[in-house]
């Protein structure tokens, strides 16, 4: 009977127990809810004031505009030509830098919500933490690898951003791997504007991977190094682009999260430069 009365008592612990700590799991993740939204809502304003506040134009060729040589003859049904007639952003970062004099370029991705300024720290981490206004926040923001160099192209330009649920930041690069996306060859287009020059990238691939630090490599020692990883990258594409690639060619690349165990990639090639 005593034993009885023990594995009553004994049950009834256990289950409180099971009620406290089942009601402190559902308070923390209810708690991490509440953050989440907080911090996107605060993203999505910091996104719409930078709209605002940014002086934006598209701007025409002009006697400073450069056409990169391609390495090959591209034929004349190749929306290359139409790419290059394109327009370039052309973007006046003063009132930004106000707000943000970490501030270094703006990034448009079409058919996308990838319509922001980003940002260069002294290293690849502050910005995975830290929102465009430099408060703490989990979404972070768009940022330059810290080797790169804008004013002097490196090899290999990388801009990383958090591939949040709500589509801010890179969230909405998803879409790049859609069929209705890729068959669109108006979309293949990436522009830049800097404090430096306006620029045109033409994508050549895009493809999500386990997580590996294989394309993040800014600067090669040989041209034979570089037209090696050029060629792995290309091959890796989920879409033939047909686009030639060379070793003496300058490459952006944007990185982000496709999930917690992949990274989703794209590559584009430098056709279009105009200096500021």
């Amino acid at each position: 009977m005593k034993k009885h009365k023990w594995e009553k008592k004994f049950f009834r612990f256990l289950l409180l127990v099971i009620i406290i700590l089942s009601f402190c799991l559902f308070m923390v993740s209810f708690l991490r809810i509440i953050q989440w939204a907080k911090e996107s809502k605060e993203i999505q304003d910091l996104s719409s004031n930078a709209q605002k506040e940014v002086i934006m134009e598209e701007v025409e060729d002009d006697e400073t505009t450069e056409i990169v040589e391609q390495p090959k003859k591209v034929e004349k049904f190749d929306p290359y030509w139409d790419y290059i007639k394109m327009n370039l952003l052309d973007v006046d970062f003063s009132n930004l830098r106000k707000t943000n004099s970490d501030v270094i370029g703006w990034i448009q991705v079409p058919e996308t919500n990838v319509n922001y300024p980003f940002v260069q720290a002294n290293d690849n981490d502050y910005y995975l933490h830290h929102a465009f206004d430099k408060k703490r926040n989990s979404a972070g923001w768009i940022f330059l690898d810290y080797r790169n160099d804008l004013e002097n192209l490196n090899q290999n330009t990388i801009i990383y951003g958090h591939g949040r649920y709500d589509r801010t930041m890179f969230g909405s690069l998803k879409n790049l791997l859609k069929s209705s996306w890729l068959k669109n060859t108006d979309n293949h287009i990436i522009k830049l504007s800097t404090e430096y020059q306006n620029t045109l990238w033409q994508i050549f691939s895009v493809y999500h991977i386990p997580t590996t630090g294989d394309y993040l490599t800014t600067v090669f020692a040989t041209k034979e190094e570089y037209q090696e990883f050029l060629d792995t990258m290309k091959s890796r594409s989920v879409y033939q682009f047909k686009t030639t690639v060379s070793a003496t060619d300058k490459i952006l690349t944007l990185s982000t999260c496709y999930n917690d165990k992949e990274k989703l990639v794209v590559h584009a090639k430098l056709i279009k430069i105009q200096n500021k």
